[in-house]
């Protein structure tokens, strides 16, 4: 993964009417297996009242990159320390509809297992999903969103009872794209 992250060009995006924010794409082995995490957030906080997430949020002045910027968010959020953490690469930056924020997520594994403290302002509850319940066709709902007035194929993804749509889906949706390209890779060489 961290060689086809490496290989690629991302698309970033620049705009300064929107808010430059990161997320935090957290993998770990579980039981030989690959998971990720995702957080459903409160209804008290301002933007994406009890939406499923990626840890992350708005770049602050003291940040020194967005990717610091994904570490402390993902610290702050869920009490994950960046020390053990080892970010594989970038995804293509994304838009966000309603809050205005241009997204840079970041793919990182994870040290397992470790605690983990969600904030409860922002943050309800923690959860993981195996990579290969989002690899399964069947938990992919095909949408359309408008995003600046355009047309946009989209997936809501569901897992035991939540549903993960929106920037999250798409962001997981190009990460899903990625996984399977270095799947098909693994295959070739066998």
């Amino acid at each position: 993964m961290k060689q086809i992250l490496a290989q690629r060009q991302k698309r970033g995006i620049i705009d300064a009417s929107r808010w430059p924010a990161a997320v935090l794409l957290p993998l770990f082995y579980q039981k030989d297996e690959l998971h990720l995490l995702f957080t459903k957030r409160t209804d008290t906080v301002k933007n994406h009242k009890g939406q499923i997430s990626f840890p992350g949020g708005a770049y602050q002045s003291g940040d020194e990159t967005l990717a610091a910027t994904a570490l402390r968010e993902c610290t702050e959020e869920i009490g994950l320390r960046a020390d053990g953490i080892e970010i594989l690469g970038e995804l293509d930056d994304i838009i966000t509809r309603g809050s205005n924020y241009v997204i840079s997520p970041f793919v990182a594994l994870v040290p397992w297992p470790c605690q983990l403290r969600p904030d409860p302002f922002e943050v309800e509850e923690i959860f993981a999903v195996p990579l290969s319940a989002l690899l399964d066709d069947s938990c992919c709902e095909s949408q359309t969103e408008i995003i600046e007035g355009k047309a946009v194929p989209s997936c809501a993804y569901h897992y035991q009872g939540r549903v993960i749509w929106g920037a999250t889906a798409r962001i997981l949706s190009q990460f899903l794209t990625l996984v399977r390209e270095a799947n098909a890779q693994v295959t070739e060489v066998r």
